[in-house]
C-alpha cells in the first residue's frame, strides 16, 4: 500500500445491541477513525466503551448498523477474503495436537490464497520469524509444553506470517505478568518494524499503549465513542530504557488525564 494512504477508515459507525425487555445498548455511536498505512494505533478506554466492538467491525466479524467501514479501500469481508487481515485474539487459540511450527504454518497449508499471498511477499520464513520471536527452541514442542507468553508469541508469529496488510490485536497480553508482557511488547515491535503491517491494538494498559503506538485512540462508554486521539512523538526503537524517561511518563500522564476527562464528562 502506498505511503501516506489510509489502511482503515471508519465513518459514522454505529452499533446497537438489542436488550430484551430493556433499553438497547449503544456500543458505538458516530465513530470516525482513520488509520494510516504502516502505523501502530492503540485503542484504550474503560470496559464497555466499544473497543472490541470497533475491532470486530474492522475485522468483518460484525457489521455496523449505520456508517461505513473500509479496510485497504474495500469492505472488511472483502479484505478478510483476500487475506489482507490478520487477527490476534486474547487467547492464542493454538491446536493442541500440533507443534509450534505446524500451528504457525497451518493457515498456509489449508488456505491456497494465503499461501499464494505469502509467496508473493518477500520476507523471512516462518522458521526465521519464530527465531526472531525467541521460539527457536520451541518449534517442535506442543502448546501444552509452552508458557502463556510463548503461546501468545506463537499466535503473533502465525498472524504476521500471513503477511497481512492490517493486523488486529485484541488485548493479546492481558493475561500475562508484567515482565513477560514487556518482553513481548519489544518482540512485537521488532516484528512490526520488519514486516510493516498496519496494527490496530486494543488495550487497557496506559504504559503499553504509550510504548507501542504512533497514535492512541481514547474512548468513553454509554454510548461508545472516541473522545480523543493522541499523537505519541517518542523515538523508535522503543526499548525498555525508554519506560524510565520523563518523556515517556509525560505521555502516560497525558493519556490518564484524557481518560479521566472522558469518564468525568460521561458521568456528568
Amino acid at each position: 500500500m502506498p505511503s501516506g494512504s489510509v489502511s482503515i477508515s471508519v465513518r459514522g459507525a454505529r452499533r446497537v445491541y438489542p436488550v430484551k425487555g430493556g433499553t438497547d445498548l449503544i456500543a458505538l455511536d458516530d465513530v470516525d477513525l482513520s488509520v494510516p498505512a504502516g502505523s501502530f494505533v492503540s485503542v484504550i478506554g474503560p470496559s464497555g466503551c466499544g473497543k472490541s466492538t470497533l475491532l470486530r467491525l474492522v475485522a468483518g466479524l460484525e457489521e455496523a448498523d449505520r456508517g461505513d467501514v473500509r479496510v485497504c479501500g474495500v469492505r472488511p469481508a472483502e479484505a478478510a477474503a483476500a487475506k489482507m487481515l490478520g487477527l490476534v485474539p486474547q487467547a492464542p487459540a493454538l491446536l493442541p495436537w500440533l507443534t509450534v511450527l505446524k500451528n504457525v504454518t497451518l493457515p498456509l497449508r489449508v488456505n491456497r490464497a494465503a499461501s499464494r499471498r505469502r509467496a508473493s511477499a518477500p520476507g523471512p520464513s516462518m522458521e526465521e520469524l519464530l527465531r526472531k520471536a525467541g521460539l527457536q527452541d520451541a518449534m517442535h514442542k506442543l502448546p501444552s509444553q509452552l508458557s502463556g507468553g510463548m503461546q501468545q508469541r506463537t499466535a503473533i508469529v502465525r498472524a504476521f506470517g500471513l503477511r497481512p496488510d492490517v493486523l488486529l490485536m485484541d488485548e493479546p497480553f492481558s493475561a500475562l505478568d508484567e515482565f513477560t508482557r514487556e518482553s513481548l511488547q519489544e518482540q512485537l515491535l521488532d516484528l512490526w518494524d520488519e514486516l510493516k503491517a498496519t496494527v490496530l491494538f486494543v488495550t487497557h494498559s496506559v504504559s503499553e499503549a504509550v510504548r507501542l503506538s504512533d497514535k492512541i485512540v481514547v474512548m468513553a462508554p454509554r454510548p461508545g465513542r472516541i473522545t480523543d486521539i493522541i499523537d505519541v512523538r517518542l523515538p523508535r526503537p522503543r526499548r525498555a530504557e525508554l519506560l524510565k524517561t520523563p518523556e515517556f511518563h509525560h505521555y502516560e500522564d497525558l493519556v490518564r488525564d484524557r481518560l479521566r476527562g472522558a469518564f468525568q464528562a460521561n458521568a456528568a
